[in-house]
Parts: structure tokens; sequence; C-alpha cells
């Protein structure tokens, strides 16, 4: 993807861009996901409007996390320079550029006192990006609905906004997993969502009842620590933190304190059981009736306040009724492997809801698509892909000597950040053509190079089994797919002799043409 200048003709500062009309593109959404595909759309000259709802910059980072400390770190003093690719690996927070002076932001606003920024400062973070990149939004339109229609010039999307219509081919919704969800309960309205938590200082003395287990459960449990008399948590199913299952799946160790003063007896109650009802007594006071898991008894627990963190939904307004397909609790959409609906071509998707488009999850493990270090890679590969499919812009695609394909491939595997963020998702694809030669085909999602065929080629990813992080070499030879996984190494250092020799082993017969040709 080729550099370029910043755009001029609607520049961040502009009181408000992108009036309604017709656009090639438009970005519903201005957080994280919105912000990052507008920069790279506008890098390769696409024209596009971003339009949100939103007063400013940011997205969910405007209002949460609740207690301030995000889950997502960046290490300013990491060995890599800050202005380079490798840094990536070290710096969760900042959204990617290709101007080495706008790279690494995030480590301008941490203050030294966590390497998980607060809430904030990743505003500051975000809104800084959008400013310096020239990525403008018009603020305070309100999505509102969608319909499609026929053209004399083709299929056209409406977006109904609070501003008025904007018509366009192909929408790209990054409106996050925002939109609260409780179960239907009995007694589920005496509960305060997680979404409407009040002020710390206000739950002093209280006895608090969370429903649900997940990190925003215990991110509420450890910021009420100094401040509830009791706290007590229920789910049906056992807690696991991210240690136990050696990913970003389970509570983050962050939140692990509540577990120790529960097995202390500390005033924490951590509870297998399903919530059956909540009524209020005469007193004012709460009683959430349980079924326990591991028997099955009722069992009821009176506090003096109810708090369900039960999660999100996916705000789709009526997209659904337009067709495109969603699944699971949160209502994620059905997408591609380029994060395009399954159900509606044309209809793409950015930011954390791309955790649609699941990949392999090999292991077990799902991909960080759900997180901003994550997602920025999705929004790079989904802008380059619209690009050539749509806007005839076709990638680069950079020749690399036979002779340095197994050092470039283990140099991927040893620092590429996409590869460390995004693992067995996304991976570094190489081509060898007989007459085009070897050639860089960049980073792609790795259920494409799987799924779509084509010439020899070799895939380059990382890999986790939840025990060892270890790299794995995907080869495509005469229509014949091979998978070959590497050891893991304890410094996750894949340039040494032994990695040369195995991977020299298995690009022998994959090169041996592409080494006559060039010869």
């Amino acid at each position: 993807m080729a550099s370029g200048s910043p755009p001029s003709a609607q520049p961040a500062s502009s009181g408000h861009p992108y009036p309604p009309g017709e656009y090639p593109i438009v970005i519903v959404g201005s957080g994280p996901g919105a912000l990052q595909a507008s920069y790279f759309l506008s890098r390769l000259g696409i024209e596009h409007a971003v339009i949100s709802g939103d007063a400013g910059a940011g997205g969910m980072f405007r209002k949460w996390p609740f207690f301030q400390r995000l889950l997502s770190w960046t290490k300013p003093y990491a060995p890599p320079e800050r202005d380079s690719r490798e840094f990536e690996r070290w710096d969760w927070n900042s959204l990617l550029a290709l101007e080495p002076e706008w790279r690494g932001i995030a480590t301008e606003f941490m203050d030294g006192t966590s390497d998980f920024p607060s809430r904030p400062l990743m505003q500051a973070n975000l809104e800084a990006f959008a400013e310096r990149t020239g990525v403008a939004v018009r603020y305070g339109c309100r999505w509102e609905s969608t319909r499609h229609e026929d053209t004399p010039d083709g299929e056209r999307f409406v977006l109904v906004t609070s501003d008025g219509e904007y018509r366009c081919r192909f929408p790209i919704f990054a409106v996050g997993v925002a939109e609260p969800y409780s179960p239907a309960t009995p007694g589920i309205e005496l509960a305060v969502h997680y979404a409407d938590t009040r002020d710390a200082e206000t739950y002093a003395g209280k006895r608090l009842f969370i429903i649900g287990k997940q990190n925003s459960g215990f991110e509420l449990a450890t910021g009420l620590l100094q401040w509830a008399s009791r706290i007590s948590l229920s789910s049906p199913s056992p807690a696991k933190t991210s240690i136990e299952t050696r990913s970003l799946v389970g509570v983050r160790a962050r939140y692990v304190q509540p577990f120790e003063d529960s097995i202390l007896g500390g005033g924490v109650d951590i509870l297998s059981a399903s919530t059956k009802g909540i009524r209020k007594l005469e007193s004012g006071a709460f009683e959430v009736q349980l079924e326990r898991s591991d028997n099955a008894m009722p069992m009821t627990v009176e506090a003096d306040e109810v708090i369900a963190a039960t999660g999100f939904v996916c705000p789709l307004r009526d997209l659904p009724a337009l067709g495109v397909a969603t699944f699971g609790q949160s209502k994620l959409p059905a997408q591609t492997e380029f994060w395009e609906s399954a159900s509606v071509p044309g209809i793409y998707f950015a930011g954390t809801i791309t955790q649609g488009s699941a990949g392999l999850k090999k292991h077990g493990i799902p991909s960080n698509s759900g997180a901003l270090h994550g997602y920025r890679y999705n929004a790079r590969v989904l802008v380059r892909e619209l690009a050539r499919r749509h806007f005839g812009i076709q990638p680069e695609r950079p020749t690399i000597d036979v002779g340095d394909l197994r050092d470039h491939l283990l140099a991927e595997a040893t620092r590429a950040p996409e590869l460390w963020h995004q693992k067995a998702y996304l991976a570094s694809v190489v081509s060898l053509d007989p007459d085009e030669g070897v050639r860089d085909e960049g980073i792609l999602p790795l259920t494409h190079f799987l799924d779509a065929g084509g010439g020899d080629a070799v895939a380059m990813t990382i890999e986790s089994d939840g025990a060892s992080i270890y790299p794995v070499v995907y080869v495509r030879r005469g229509g014949r797919q091979e998978e070959h996984a590497l050891d893991p190494d304890p410094l996750h250092d894949f340039e040494g002799l032994p990695y040369r020799r195995a991977l020299g082993q298995i690009l022998d017969r994959l090169t041996a043409g592409a080494a006559s040709t060039a010869a």
C-alpha cells in the first residue's frame, strides 16, 4: 500500500465535513476501526465519507471501561524503535500509520503509572491520531436506517441519518458491539446494566450482586472492592483466567484480586449458578434467586444492588431486515474472510465487529479481532481488498530473491506484529510463479490462502496450542496443500540455525521451479 499525503479536501479540523449525498464508500462510526479504515482509504485516494452520532473520536473509549484502565498494553521502552513495524507488537493501543512520525502515538500519552493506559488517555490518543493524520468525521450525524436501491448506475445502499441521506456502493459499519444486552430473567429490570454503572463511591457500604463472570463483571468487582461491603459474582460456568487458557480468552490477569479475596474469604463470593429471578424485598433490598450448577439446588443471595454484567450486542439497527445474517448472543454479523456480509454482498464491517469472521480458531483459540491490536490489521487488509476488487488499485507485490525467501519468512515469524497479534488468522504470504518469480503478497487472511486456491505459494503464520507459541508454514504446490509446524522457542526467536534448516527442507521442493526459472 503506497504512502500518500493526508487528504486536504476534508481536513479533520473542518467543522462539518461530508454533507449528505453520494460517495463510493460511507463509513459509519468514529471509533478506532472507523478511523483506521478511513486512514487507509485516504492514503489510496479512495473517496469516502465518515459519519458518527458521537461528539468526537474514540467510540467506546469515550465511555468505557468504567474503572479507567484498559486491558491492552503499550510498552514505551520495548527494544524496537517506536516508529518501526516491529514496535507494534509491543504497542496494542496505537493505530497504524505509513508515516513514521505518526506511529506509536499511544506512547506519548502513557503517564508512567502503568503499561495499561487509562480510558481518558486512550481517548486522547485516538483524537490525536485523527487530528494529525487528517481523518475527518461528520460528528453528530446519527445513522437511523438503511435501504437498498437499484439505480441506472447500479446498486446503491442508502443510509438515512439525522442529517439526511447518504448513498454509496459500499457501506462499512464500524459500530462496535456496544448495545447493552440483558437476558430474559424474571425481574432483570430491577438490575442496573454495566453500561449504567455509577461512580464507585456511590456503592460505599453496599452488598452488590453482579450477574456475569466475564471481564466486565470482574472489572466492576475489582474497582468496587474498596467500596462495597460484600460482592457476589455469579454465572453458570466456572470463571477461567487468561493465565489458565494461555490466551486472551478468560478473565484477564489484571482482575485476579477478586479471585484471591474469594479464596481467602475476604468478602467476595464467586458462584457457579444460574440466575432464576430477582425480586425486591420490603426492606428495599433485592433477593437474587439462583440454581447451583453443581447440584441444581436452589439458593438465594440478598443484595442492596444488582448489576447485570451480561454483555453487549451489535447495534445493527435494520440491517438484519435487509438480509444481514447474524449469529450468537452478541448478534455479530456473519462475514467472509474479508469482513463482507456473508448474506448481503457489498456491506462491509470494521473494528471490533470483525470478530464475526471467526477464522480457523485452531485449538479453540479465537482471533484478536475483538480488540484494537487485532482489528487494526483487519482494516488495512480490508481496504487493500476493496481497492483491488472494486477500484482497480492493485497492491504492491515486491519481488523476493529466491535465495532470500527462507530468511524473509523466518523474519516474519519472529517479528511481524500482524502474525503475533492475529495468530492462525493472518498470514504472511509469498507466491511463486514460473513467469513472475517469487512475490511478496503481503498480509492476508489465512482462511483465504487455504480456501481460494491458486498457484504455488507459501504462508507463514504464528499459532498457539494453549501451551506453546510456534511458527506454522502452509505450502501450496501443484494444487495440493501441506501444513508444517516448527518447534517452539523459549525466547520466540525463529531465525536460528535449527529453523533455517527445518524451513529450508520444506521450501526446497517448492522453490526448485522458481530457482530454475531465475537461472
